[in-house]
């Protein structure tokens, strides 16, 4: 299973402006009920920022949200993906960087073509969902040999 077959049915993809406030961020990562939002400038990538850097880098800064922009704090060492990923490569890469969430780009230069962004929860979920249906085969399989002996 690729990313896009994950992303595809997906309708909304998270997004917001460069020059968005902090404090705007914050709400639309509220409001949406997302822990991390894409940062586009021109319609491109730039960056990402999530509700742990508003915490840690304004926040626990004592600084104002209303006055600074999420260009100042979000995170520009993105690891992207392209569509044609496939999930179990996506996990490994979470876990080789240390990261939960993975920008997925149409192209695979940096800044590409935001199509959304995989969590760690949605990988797990689509992989524990996949091995438990070759479990039930698995166990039917066994189950009509019993039965036909």
């Amino acid at each position: 299973m690729t990313v896009k077959d994950l992303i595809g049915t997906r309708a909304d993809v998270y997004s917001i402006p460069h020059d968005t406030t902090v404090h705007d961020a914050a709400r639309y990562l509220r409001d949406r009920r997302v822990r991390s939002v894409g940062v586009l400038e021109a319609g491109r990538l730039v960056g990402v920022v999530s509700q742990s850097d508003i915490s840690d880098k304004v926040a626990a800064e004592n600084k104002c949200p209303a006055w600074m922009h999420v260009d100042e704090i979000m995170s520009t060492g993105l690891i992207t993906v392209t569509p044609d990923r496939l999930l179990h490569d996506c996990l490994r890469l979470m876990e080789e960087h240390g990261i939960y969430h993975l920008l997925v780009v149409d192209s695979g230069d940096e800044g590409g073509v935001f199509r959304g962004m995989l969590s760690v929860t949605d990988l797990l979920t689509v992989i524990a969902s996949d091995e438990k249906a070759r479990a039930d085969m698995l166990e039917a399989f066994l189950f009509e040999r019993t039965a036909a002996q």
